[in-house]
């Protein structure tokens, strides 16, 4: 594994930081971070192209739609979970205007995930981290079902039955230790592994 991403470092590079850097920039304001987290409600148990396209087309709408009126929009453009992610985003909204001075209060990245996972309907582990990767945080890894299919097939993490917290941080570790042999953050290093699996870098 170690061996393609040096080879993907030379193909993908430039595209891999320039995405990183537009991350960054969705850290700038309240506005954009509570979209951002609006899209990481919708990714979850959900095919990621597919949420990119819906978070898209409602775009600025998260803000003002109703409970009902996103619940039917979400429903209209194809969401799996209409009612359940219509009612998550709603109750995030109570943090839309205080979300950046929030993440900004935690020491790292790490207690920031921590206090996602346990204030935010609908969003976990990796959302969290999924999340905080995507509005300019680097150090979290983003573990889902391709990157520990990636992981078992490189004979490098056997496919956990259930993706327990403790299980979660193991593979983490991981992954960190292969980031610092390559020199790349964790968030560098997802955008690999996921362009290794997929043959695309989504965000």
């Amino acid at each position: 594994m170690i061996e393609k991403i040096k080879i993907l470092k030379n193909e993908i590079g430039d595209l891999v930081r320039r995405r990183i850097k537009e991350f960054e920039k969705n850290g700038k304001s309240n506005k954009k971070i509570f979209l951002e987290l609006c899209f990481c409600i919708l990714t979850a148990n959900f095919n990621a192209k597919r949420a990119i396209e819906i978070h898209e087309k409602i775009g600025n709408k998260f803000l003002s739609l109703s409970k009902r009126e996103l619940e039917k929009e979400l429903k209209k453009l194809g969401h799996r979970f209409p009612k359940t992610r219509a009612e998550y985003i709603i109750k995030a909204r109570r943090y839309k205007n205080s979300i950046k001075k929030i993440i900004k209060s935690f020491a790292d990245e790490k207690e920031a995930r921590e206090w996602l996972s346990k204030n935010i309907k609908g969003i976990g582990y990796k959302e969290a981290s999924h999340f905080l990767r995507n509005i300019g945080f680097k150090n979290l890894a983003i573990i889902d079902f391709h990157i520990l299919n990636l992981l078992e097939k490189s004979n490098i993490v056997k496919r956990p039955k259930n993706l327990t917290k403790k299980k979660y941080l193991e593979i983490e570790n991981v992954l960190s230790n292969i980031a610092r042999k390559l020199d790349l953050s964790l968030a560098e290093l997802d955008l690999y592994l996921w362009y290794m699996e997929t043959g695309k870098i989504l965000k």
